[in-house]
């Protein structure tokens, strides 16, 4: 006998209005519940009597294929659910306060900022752009002392290198964000333009040695790879690989660094824009150790753990979903001393002050293993 497509096609349209009419009546017993837990301060998350509730109601059906889909599907409401219960705590005030304190603008007169590297660096280029040339400028070693400096006071604010448009996320930076009691309050981006540089008189002939930080040499790798011969040596900063080859003063030894620090260490320009992409950008993070954000910030960055069980990255993200958050960026990383596991740095489109930022961030703090804010920039 022949299927009639439209009059099956009609019974799953009544089914599907049955559903909407009892998903309705479920949220408004949801509401209930949730009223109930506001006056007495109990917890959204049971995690038992969602188990439960999943057990039982798979239970229900014969085929295990369609009693793993009903898991699935009621996994789903108990999420939204849960959210719509985020959402009334926030309503009543019940939220946890963010410990952050909003500003019109960032504190600039008489701060210290730090830079990793050396005058001349990308660094260095940024931390100018930052203060505007009304803060002392001073560098350290490298990004770890940046933040040291920073949670210890010695400098108002610290710049550093978070994301290269070529080469992507700067690792050591967001490994070692956990490690110091810093906020990230501004970002700001820098073209990058990189040169090969060499002592007055040197020719690409010349060269043995190629001296640079790791991700400019990434960043430049094809031109590099045009000159099998040279021997690519990997620095601390690309300025303070300019400033040792003007040292040296040896035509074999050359840095790739920019225009300002051939300029500075009186070096000579062997070859231009030799970065892989013309439109190269360095994302650069501003940090202090006061937990401020201003009215106009626009961008919430966040470090996160999943519980390390079944479909627990998923319920992390539709946080971000339900809300109407934008998530523009998510970059994991290792957890030291637990393999396999991961943490995962988040960027959200948002202010602390925004209802869906605040019932989000309610979520995840109580369905996460770690939910740290690490900035309003």
């Amino acid at each position: 006998m022949e299927l009639d497509l439209g009059a099956i096609r009609t019974q799953i349209n009544g089914i599907d209005e049955q559903l909407a009419r009892l998903f309705e009546e479920r949220m408004r017993l949801v509401c209930q519940v949730a009223d109930y837990k506001i006056g007495v301060g109990k917890a959204v998350l049971d995690p038992e009597r969602e188990r439960q509730n999943l057990e039982r109601v798979g239970g229900y059906l014969e085929s295990p294929q369609d009693s793993q889909d009903m898991r699935e599907i009621l996994s789903h409401i108990m999420a939204i659910s849960r959210r719509r219960e985020y959402q009334m705590l926030a309503e009543h005030g019940k939220d946890e306060p963010s410990g952050f304190s909003m500003v019109e603008e960032l504190p600039q007169e008489g701060r210290r900022v730090a830079y990793a590297g050396v005058e001349g660096g990308f660094g260095y280029e940024a931390a100018v752009g930052f203060s505007g040339g009304q803060g002392e400028l001073f560098s350290v070693p490298n990004h770890g002392a940046v933040l040291q400096a920073v949670e210890e006071g010695r400098a108002g604010y610290g710049v550093l290198p978070i994301e290269n448009s070529s080469a992507g996320a700067v690792t050591d930076v967001y490994d070692s964000l956990l490690r110091f009691d810093v906020c990230l309050v501004a970002q700001m981006s820098l073209p990058v333009v990189h040169c090969l540089l060499g002592v007055p008189g040197a020719s690409l002939e010349d060269i043995r040695q190629v001296h640079s930080h790791p991700q400019a040499l990434m960043q430049c790798a094809p031109y590099l790879a045009r000159h099998p011969q040279w021997e690519q040596v990997p620095e601390s900063n690309t300025a303070a690989s300019a400033k040792m080859v003007a040292e040296w003063g040896n035509r074999s030894q050359a840095a790739v660094a920019s225009q300002a620090a051939a300029s500075l260490y009186g070096l000579q320009v062997l070859a231009s824009s030799i970065q892989k992409s013309c439109d190269n950008t360095t994302r650069f993070v501003i940090v202090t150790k006061e937990k401020l954000y201003r009215r106009e910030a626009s961008k919430l960055c966040l470090c996160l753990e999943c519980r390390h069980e079944t479909g627990s990255l998923y319920r992390m993200l539709s946080h971000f979903a339900y809300n109407g958050l934008n998530l523009t960026q998510i970059e994991s990383r290792p957890i030291p001393g637990r393999n396999w596991e991961y943490r995962f740095f988040v960027d959200v489109e948002g202010n602390l002050q925004d209802p869906g930022v605040r019932n989000a961030l309610m979520g995840l703090r109580e369905e996460t293993a770690l939910c740290r804010i690490l900035g309003n920039c």
